[in-house]
């Protein structure tokens, strides 16, 4: 269970309350620090999933985290964001923080409901860009005031809820052909319930019948 991809995974949780931490020290050292371990939580999220295939570790308990403590960490990136000062140059950048947290929840249930008929909502290489420009936009979002380059993050931000937007109406769409494929199934009208202990019974007493009428037939000859 506690194999290292899953504590990989489990390493992306546990450096959330210091990443978060930094709303409240506004230092530049703790700033970096933060900025580093977002970093290296986000180039885990590659390594924990490629190291359980070629070591054969996959697990239950790593399908469960990983989705999770992928969530967990971007939120809490752009909660930092949202919070500290000074964060975001333009308040219409605003935008593209809602759509990632809104597409974040609409994937989450969609995945729930899903799960509960057996259907799966396969990663797309289009979502996979997606992640990409998103860590790399908020990794440089939190150093922002630290070097020169923290402002470009919010540029990379904007293409990231573009590509978060577009990703979460393909999986949207995706999950709208399931309810409809399900529904169709619903409509089929079921044939109707044989009782077979009912049957059991007047095949029994039919039996009965010709065998009463056949012992009442030979008396007679």
């Amino acid at each position: 269970m506690y194999n290292l991809p899953n504590l990989l995974t489990i390493s992306r949780i546990v450096v959330i309350p210091a990443i978060f931490l930094s709303v409240y020290i506004t230092s530049m050292w703790w700033a970096i620090i933060a900025a580093v371990l977002f970093i290296i939580a986000s180039i885990t999220d590659y390594f924990d999933g490629y190291l359980a295939r070629a070591r054969g570790e996959t697990s239950a308990l790593g399908r469960l985290l990983d989705p999770i403590a992928d969530k967990l960490l971007v939120t809490s990136a752009l909660v930092v964001l949202l919070a500290k000062p000074g964060m975001m140059e333009y308040k219409i950048s605003f935008i593209p923080v809602i759509v990632i947290l809104c597409r974040e929840i609409l994937v989450s249930g969609l995945r729930e409901f899903l799960r509960e008929v057996n259907a799966g909502l396969p990663v797309t290489r289009l979502a996979k860009w997606k992640t990409g420009f998103q860590m790399t936009a908020l990794s440089m979002m939190l150093l922002k005031g630290v070097w020169y380059w923290g402002g470009i993050g919010e540029i990379l931000l904007w293409i990231a809820g573009v590509l978060t937007f577009i990703t979460g109406y393909q999986y949207f769409q995706k999950s709208l052909d399931y309810v409809s494929e399900i529904e169709k199934c619903a409509k089929v009208p079921e044939l109707p319930k044989i009782n077979l202990s009912k049957l059991k019974n007047k095949v029994i007493k039919k039996q009965k019948t010709k065998k009463t009428k056949a012992k009442k037939s030979g008396k007679k000859a």
